[in-house]
């Protein structure tokens, strides 16, 4: 399975990060937790602030589109393959942004996907 960057994860188990992130675990996919302050959810400690990640295949956004703008240029110099804008993330900006570097995206529920297998 490929790399899975959680932009921002909390510990907080009534969050759709948390839920991501420990069905990330479930499923055995290699999981990266950025969040507001330091945490954890199980054996994922979060990294916190844009450190350098490399390998990222998706990056799955809960994070909303205000608080997004200063992510964009480390999303683009993180590179993923894709990012998910779950709902309430939507972004037309950052999703041009993409589209002009190249990397696919889709708005999606990553929850939904993994849970259908289609992730």
């Amino acid at each position: 399975m490929k790399k899975t960057l959680v932009l921002i994860a909390s510990s907080n188990a009534n969050r759709y990060s948390y839920r991501a992130v420990k069905m990330l675990l479930e499923k055995e996919v290699p999981v990266v937790a950025i969040g507001q302050r330091p945490g954890n959810i199980d054996h994922i400690e979060f990294l916190t602030g844009q450190p350098y990640v490399e390998g990222i295949d998706t990056l799955t956004l809960y994070l909303n589109p205000f608080n997004q703008k200063s992510f964009y240029s480390y999303i683009l110099k993180i590179n993923p393959n894709r990012v998910i804008f779950n709902p309430g993330t939507e972004n037309p900006v950052l999703q041009n942004l993409l589209d002009e570097n190249n990397i696919a995206w889709e708005e999606a529920c990553t929850l939904v996907l993994l849970a259908t297998n289609q992730f």
